[in-house]
């Protein structure tokens, strides 16, 4: 255990739970692909012909097969590809990665360590030193991208391994404990300080 002081205007902010909740809900929103599509009635194939004669069938006037009461016809107002992507200022953003790490802090399953040391790229070394540490559902925030640590860590469904850069308010929230490694911590305080 390191004994690196926190940050109190990072961890010790109070917990805004409705930015928390904007800064999710956009994430969520982020990720949702977009790619549902209908057809609608112009982008039908076939329905040149007018189908029948306008009048003396006795039946209603149509004017194509692929309008879009008719079966195999267009669709109206369906689903056309989008971006569900929510705008949220910079401000917003980083004052619910604070609330969410001072939660975390407040909760006391924030822990720092000077370093995260593999002997081997071996997920089982992993194991043993997240048991020696007594956490199991863990965010591991490593100061640059480590891609030792990830390579080790990435078939373990409750670890997840980000650097500074790339910590956001979900995955803070997502996993129970939040293990700080090596130059994590100033560098997070000159991410958001």
């Amino acid at each position: 255990m390191a004994t690196t002081s926190l940050d109190p205007k990072i961890f010790e902010v109070p917990v805004r739970r409705d930015l928390i909740h904007t800064v999710v809900v956009a994430q969520h929103a982020a990720r949702r692909s977009g790619t549902a599509h209908t057809k609608s009635r112009s982008q039908v194939s076939g329905g040149g012909r007018k189908p029948y004669k306008q009048k003396g069938t006795g039946r209603a006037r149509q004017g194509s097969t692929r309008s879009p009461q008719w079966a195999g016809g267009g669709v109206v107002f369906g689903p056309q590809p989008r971006s569900y992507a929510q705008n949220v200022p910079k401000k917003i953003r980083r004052a619910a990665l604070c609330a969410a790490l001072s939660l975390r802090k407040r909760e006391e399953r924030v822990h720092v360590f000077d370093e995260f040391d593999l002997k081997d790229l071996k997920t089982k070394l992993v194991v043993e030193r997240l048991a020696k540490l007594g956490v199991d559902d863990v965010l591991i925030v490593t100061a640059e991208r480590d891609l030792r640590l990830e390579t080790a860590a990435r078939n373990l469904k409750h670890v997840r391994v980000l650097p500074v850069c790339g910590l956001n308010v979900r995955d803070v929230l997502a996993r129970k404990h939040l293990l700080l490694v090596g130059a994590a911590v100033p560098a997070l305080t000159e991410r958001l300080g």
